[in-house]
């Protein structure tokens, strides 16, 4: 990890905190709480739905090296950067996140086809590494219990180019009662207290006491026990937290072992990063030693991990979850999409009121979950005095925008492109009239309408860099 080590910070942690961690670490605390580099990193992950992340990294034009904690992850050199301003980010080509958060994900062994559920997944890094694993192949369900959060969620996975999601803003009891045994993988993020969080945000240092360690450590166990309940027999299950606390992390995972006997605590002793787990904040039970941990000197702010399998032979639950619901021919929009998205013509579309939209592969209807999104908002039918027309949505262009037919393509250093993002209209130079796609350097920034030379700008107004 790049960096200068700096020495003790323990200003930065609560009395009672270090009182606890001395007492459990004893003469290792020094060493562990010893920051590896002197201020705070910020991480980038590429998003492999957008192209190979290594060639994303080198083309972005960012002081960027890799990361020990997940692929695709880099470290921001530049501590001044302001990489959310960034073309790329615009085009989803990658998700702002401190280094170590990037790990949980990738403990997870996701791949095309499974059947993927991410809790608490809000603001959406972690989904986003998921979807990439997925390659657009098999359902993902991402779920945040916070409104406000659930919506940042939403955007984010718009900006992304996730195609198989549906975002749910519900409590993950209900979940487990409507999709029993329906995942192969299911991630939790859990709420915590923030140990991991003291340099980073103050306020958790401020806001930081044992009632709120115990409120947590209850709502990660309720949650957990409604992920045990939505996994099949033989999946995995990822549990990760960015505390140290021993009721949130390792006897955390002890005690839902002790209430699941149908799981086993996997080994991730060659993760690649971290140290094990503390046995001693799980009753000397040995078993701890699996999980693991990161660690301010391990180059995290901090984090812990455990990945645990359910038998294969685990009871299955006692039914299916209901069927996806069916999609009707929309006529307006299979005669815009032949004419601008002819891989997308034959592509079933919902349509609920004026919207429409192309839903997630594979997705269960949802009766009495709030969800935020299915699948890819495609636009809306406005009907005038002509009959219906079809006018496209943002998100269209989000997931699909290199496969239109129609494209005005940008430059990373194109004066035309940062006016783009700032809702300009731009010179078009190879769209042809009409409603194109607005690419920079082969990545989607949205849509526009081409008439008379210019590019009517169409990027939404609260995502401008203004």
């Amino acid at each position: 990890m790049p960096g200068i080590c700096i020495p003790e910070v323990v200003s930065l942690f609560p009395p009672a905190f270090e009182r606890r961690e001395r007492a459990l670490l004893g003469a290792r605390f020094d060493g562990l709480y010893r920051y590896a580099a002197p201020a705070p990193a910020r991480g980038l992950t590429f998003n492999a739905l957008r192209g190979d992340p290594a060639l994303l990294a080198a083309a972005c034009g960012l002081p960027l090296t890799p990361s020990p904690f997940a692929p695709g992850a880099y470290i921001l050199a530049d501590a001044d950067a302001r990489p959310g301003r960034h073309p790329c980010h615009h085009a989803g080509a990658f998700y702002v996140q401190e280094p170590s958060a990037a790990a949980p994900a990738a403990l997870l062994e996701v791949r095309p086809g499974l059947r993927v559920a991410d809790l608490c997944a809000a603001p959406g890094g972690k989904t986003a590494q998921l979807a990439a694993a997925m390659r657009g192949r098999g359902f993902l369900l991402a779920n945040e219990w916070d409104a406000a959060r659930a919506a940042v969620l939403r955007q984010n996975l718009e900006r992304l180019g996730v195609t198989n999601a549906v975002v749910t803003n519900a409590d993950t009891a209900a979940l487990a009662a409507a999709l029993p045994g329906a995942f192969d993988r299911v991630l939790v993020d859990a709420p915590c207290s923030g140990e991991g969080m003291f340099r980073k945000e103050p306020a958790a240092a401020a806001q930081y006491g044992q009632p709120l360690v115990e409120h947590c450590a209850a709502l990660g166990a309720a949650i957990l026990d409604s992920a045990a309940a939505l996994l099949a027999p033989g999946g995995l299950l990822v549990y990760s937290t960015c505390t140290f606390s021993p009721e949130e992390d390792e006897a955390q995972v002890l005690a839902f072992l002790a209430r699941h006997p149908a799981f086993s605590l996997c080994d991730l002793s060659a993760a690649g990063f971290g140290r094990p787990g503390e046995p001693n904040r799980a009753g000397d039970d040995a078993r701890a030693a699996c999980c693991r941990r990161i660690w301010p000197a391990d180059g995290g702010e901090g984090h812990f991990i455990a990945r645990l399998q359910k038998r294969p032979d685990a009871p299955a639950p006692g039914r299916r979850p209901p069927g996806p619901a069916r999609a009707k021919p929309c006529p307006a929009w299979q005669a815009f999409a032949k004419q601008l998205f002819p891989a997308l013509a034959a592509e079933p579309a919902l349509q609920r009121g004026e919207q429409v939209f192309l839903p997630a592969p594979g997705a269960p209807a949802l009766p009495g979950v709030r969800v935020l999104r299915a699948g890819v908002p495609a636009g809306r039918l406005l009907t005038g005095h002509g009959g219906a027309r079809f006018e496209p949505a943002h998100a269209l262009f989000m997931a699909y925008g290199a496969r239109c037919a129609n494209q005005e393509r940008l430059a990373l250093h194109d004066p035309r492109t940062d006016a783009w993002l700032r809702g300009e209209e731009i010179e078009a130079a190879t769209a042809a009239p009409g409603w194109c796609a607005v690419l920079v350097d082969g990545l989607p920034l949205g849509f526009g309408k081409m008439s008379g030379g210019r590019i009517k700008n169409h990027y939404p107004k609260g995502l401008r860099s203004l």
